[in-house]
């Protein structure tokens, strides 16, 4: 991401989109330029032209929350299955409690 970001700051300020000027600005923001990376982004730039990009950018605006979040519809379906369980543990442990005492008196 920051190689992109490099690219765009150096079309910003105008400047060419060169290996060397790429390398400049990310050794600047402190991080060791790599190569590779470097030689695919001044390629791929090459063929690009990034004023009509921008211009042709899409974003997704983000959608305001709504008054009734998806989340508690589902949330009293997955409750009864959680209360059927804890019973089913009560009657469990009422059992054995009555099993144990059962057999102290048998």
């Amino acid at each position: 991401m920051e190689y992109i970001y490099a690219a765009l700051l150096l079309h910003r300020l105008q400047q060419p989109i060169t290996e060397e000027n790429v390398k400049k600005v990310i050794a600047a923001a402190g991080v060791t330029p790599n190569e590779v990376k470097v030689k695919a982004l001044v390629a791929a730039l090459s063929e690009i032209n990034i004023d009509e990009a921008i211009k042709n950018a899409t974003l997704t605006p983000i959608a305001a929350p709504s008054a009734a979040p998806a989340a508690p519809t589902q949330a009293p379906a997955a409750a009864p299955a959680k209360e059927e369980k804890k019973e089913e543990e009560e009657k469990k442990g009422e059992e054995e409690a009555l099993a144990g005492l059962a057999a102290l008196f048998g």
